[in-house]
């Protein structure tokens, strides 16, 4: 069936530039250089009703809001075609990872809601992301970057003239995001350069390695300007011609897109709950697109749950941002003031949930956004509540979550005396314990 996209196109959060929904390998604000990469598109979309079709696809139950499948529209394919281009790549991916994109679990669970007080109308409803492609929700952001890249060639936009040509794909990350991104190159056989910490763990190399990726180590270096010396380098390559395929907004605006499911399948189960409604959201952040994406995503549902960003003691950029955002003219579309704002975590990130200690939130500003819209807040949570909330997941759920994954709990734990025993409140578990 033939249906109207809901998504019209983008538009910088810091300059305001816009970019057509038609533009091919819109990665990135057309104003944003090799030295200037404060800048990151959203964006623009009609406002609709949320209704899932009801595949357990959620790239094709919530197909008509998707950026991608507009896009896919200005290239001249129809729905049944587009449907037909995710269905096929799904397919692809789910002989590499065992599994394609499946609507994963969220529902109240008992035994967490009893151990944290809660009372029958209240509790913690935790939504399950590590039997998700690759054991996180990461897949779900490059999955329609991918997309845009596989239509854009199967139509005979892209430069090279062949798969054989293929400009690598790069990314920088310490774990989930790596693999993820892995998984989906090798769906398609497309090569892939993963930027790893200097400290990467042997069971995520062993991992990279299995999927054929050109791994490359990153040390610290003193004479590198700051950051993460992993996104230093990838920004390199991507100045040399690889393609950006990770998960931060600046680098490539697509994986915001994809992102966006995690929050529509929770909006949809919500929606259909009787009671309270769902009053809080707790989200791990790293560099940020979770929490922006996911919220995003909830809101398009018609309720705004308070939106706490969690991190730790040991590298915490985006609380920072958010208190200077504040105290410098608010912390809403505070894009222009990025460098007032938000810059790398000066002393070496720390934590036992070392996937969010990115020394930048690079999605800070949709980060910003979705909290001050839902009057909700940062949370800094002490690493002993990392370690807690960790122990916890593991004592009273079934679920073989890692630290990382686990980490929006230790947000719950920080500022449970505030919150009522009969609210309701969302745990993002996402990162399986590898």
């Amino acid at each position: 069936m033939q249906q109207t996209p809901v998504v019209t196109g983008w538009h910088c959060s810091v300059c305001g530039q816009g970019v057509a929904i038609s533009e091919v390998f819109s990665w990135r604000c057309p104003n944003a250089t090799s030295t200037d990469r404060h800048h990151v598109l959203e964006l623009d979309e009609i406002i609709a009703p949320l209704r899932s079709s009801g595949d357990l696809n959620p790239f094709i139950a919530f197909q008509r809001y998707l950026a991608w499948d507009a896009f896919a529209a200005t290239l001249g394919l129809d729905f049944a075609a587009r449907t037909n281009t995710i269905r096929e790549l799904d397919n692809a991916v789910a002989l590499i990872a065992g599994t394609g994109f499946r609507t994963t679990p969220f529902e109240r669970h008992d035994g967490l809601s009893s151990a944290l007080s809660f009372n029958q109308d209240g509790g913690v409803w935790i939504k399950d992301e590590t039997n998700n492609v690759a054991g996180s929700q990461k897949a779900r952001h490059l999955f329609t970057e991918l997309l845009h890249l596989i239509v854009t060639e199967q139509v005979g936009c892209a430069p090279w003239k062949s798969v054989a040509q293929r400009p690598a794909l790069a990314i920088a990350s310490c774990g989930n995001a790596a693999i993820a991104a892995s998984t989906l190159a090798r769906a398609v056989d497309w090569p892939i350069r993963v930027f790893v910490p200097e400290h990467a763990d042997t069971a995520t190399l062993n991992i990279l390695q299995s999927l054929r990726a050109d791994v490359v180590r990153c040390a610290r270096r003193v004479s590198d300007p700051p950051g993460d010396p992993c996104v230093i380098k990838f920004r390199e390559v991507i100045e040399q011609g690889d393609i950006p395929f990770g998960v931060q907004g600046p680098e490539n605006a697509w994986c915001l897109d994809g992102g966006r499911t995690t929050g529509w399948e929770m909006a949809v189960v919500a929606e259909q709950l009787t009671g309270p409604m769902i009053s809080r959201m707790f989200v791990q952040v790293g560099g940020g697109a979770l929490v922006s994406s996911a919220a995003n995503g909830f809101f398009a549902g018609g309720t705004k749950p308070r939106v706490h960003a969690v991190q730790t003691q040991g590298c915490a950029p985006l609380a920072r941002a958010f208190e200077r955002a504040q105290q410098s003219g608010g912390a809403r579309n505070a894009g222009s003031r990025w460098s007032q704002c938000m810059w790398p975590w000066e002393t070496t990130p720390s934590s036992l949930a070392d996937g969010i200690l990115d020394d930048e939130t690079y999605d800070w500003i949709g980060a910003c956004n979705a909290i001050v819209d839902s009057d909700g807040s940062p949370v800094v949570a002490p690493e002993k509540l990392i370690h807690e909330s960790y122990q916890l997941a593991h004592r009273v759920t079934n679920i073989n979550v890692s630290p990382t994954g686990s980490a929006g709990l230790a947000g719950l734990l920080a500022i449970r005396p505030e919150i009522a025993d009969d609210e309701r409140v969302i745990v993002i578990f996402s990162g399986i314990l590898r």
